[in-house]
């Protein structure tokens, strides 16, 4: 018994050292790669994920095509942005493991994005990925992490942040181009429209036409010409001048306005009065000059905000809106006549208006589709409404 006694706890513990070496491999290798315990991915999954790797592989070279063309702290941002899609990628990868297999074809909408940043990087790259950030489907993808899905909100207030800074650089000619052709295409399709309503002939609506073209063109072009002078005068009117430094010396130390000068400027009065004294010559130090003026510093404008020249928006305006204007005279133009030249001039202006449409509509951030029919409904029916009151003064004269 005793024999047997100690030869059981041997027994024992060969079986245990036998059991522990049939399943210790499979469970350390268990243990150390959790991709052995995951459930195989189905079809569905591998093609959704190797979509979105395509994607975030293109959008990433979007953003570093981006930064090639641009410098300093848009140039860091952009290229932050590539390098947080190559985490995302990254995590795709992991998922599909030996499924990735060869790189599928990024959306068309990706790949008109990386298009648009290789050869131009412009303004509306930014917008449309703007648009594309916003739709990220990581909300509702159980495979993608909740960061990620945080990532994306976060990248579409970073590029919409880009995006305003680009869309403030056009500011003053382009806003007059853009506008200046809508309203061109629309005044003058409704004139047009509206005179050949009346039964004259197409040769006074040609004449009708051609003088719309100019009185509107240079209405428009004066008008931007006074707009943007008017804004460049605001602005220097509300600038200092330097009457503090050149009056400050002959002032009276007990009794004088400097005080006034600083607080309608808007300094709190501890700071005004500090202020009068550095200009009275009582402190020698310069403590806060952001509220007077320093002639002997380049003046400096913020580069996001770019109010334009006048002239250029005179010129710009001018040319969008006979370049908008012509459009529903071309069929006049070609000696067409009649119901067939209207329908001609309501083709074109239909095209030119989705057209102007769809551009307000990526600079703004939104559908260019969405805002390219709201303007065609908008310039067709005013033209329609007009041809409509064009009948009835027609009817009343005759």
């Amino acid at each position: 018994m005793s024999q047997h006694a100690k030869s059981d706890p041997q027994a024992s513990g060969t079986a245990s050292a036998s059991s522990a070496s049939t399943n210790g491999p499979a469970d350390g290798a268990a243990a150390s790669n959790p991709a052995a315990s995951r459930p195989e991915p189905s079809a569905a999954d591998i093609k959704r994920w190797r979509q979105y790797l395509a994607d975030e592989r293109a959008e990433a070279a979007v953003y570093r095509d981006l930064a090639q063309n641009r410098t300093g702290e848009e140039r860091a941002i952009l290229l932050a942005l590539a390098e947080a899609e190559g985490r995302h990628e990254a995590h795709w990868l992991k998922l599909l493991g030996e499924h990735a297999g060869k790189a599928r074809h990024a959306s068309l909408r990706s790949r008109f994005l990386g298009f648009l940043a290789r050869h131009f990087g412009s303004v509306f790259v930014l917008a449309l990925a703007q648009r594309a950030e916003g739709r990220s489907p990581y909300t509702r993808e159980p495979s993608a992490t909740p960061a990620m899905a945080a990532d994306e909100q976060i990248h579409e207030e970073v590029v919409r942040g880009l995006a305003t800074r680009g869309r403030n650089r056009l500011a003053g000619t382009f806003r007059a181009a853009v506008f200046g052709a809508n309203d061109g295409l629309v005044s003058n399709l409704s004139l047009v429209m509206g005179m050949a309503a009346t039964g004259v002939g197409s040769g006074v609506v040609l004449l009708s036409g051609i003088s719309g073209l100019l009185a509107g063109a240079f209405s428009m072009g004066a008008g931007e010409f006074v707009s943007v002078r008017s804004q460049r005068e605001l602005l220097d009117a509300t600038r200092p001048t330097q009457v503090t430094l050149v009056a400050a010396p002959q002032l009276d130390i007990e009794h004088n306005e400097l005080l006034l000068v600083y607080l309608a400027r808007g300094m709190s009065r501890e700071a005004a009065e500090h202020r009068v004294a550095e200009r009275m010559g009582l402190f020698t130090c310069d403590c806060d000059p952001s509220l007077s003026l320093h002639p002997e510093l380049p003046e400096t404008e913020d580069e996001h905000e770019a109010v334009g020249t006048a002239w250029g928006a005179a010129l710009s305006s001018f040319c969008f809106f006979a370049s908008g204007a012509i459009v529903p005279i071309i069929p006049f133009l070609f000696g067409m006549t009649g119901i067939g030249a209207l329908i001609v001039a309501a083709v074109l202006v239909g095209i030119a208006l989705l057209a102007t449409g769809g551009t307000v509509g990526l600079l703004s951030g939104t559908s260019p589709l969405t805002r390219g029919l709201r303007q065609l409904a908008i310039g067709l029916g005013a033209a329609g409404v007009t041809y409509l009151l064009g009948m009835a003064f027609g009817a009343v004269i005759a």
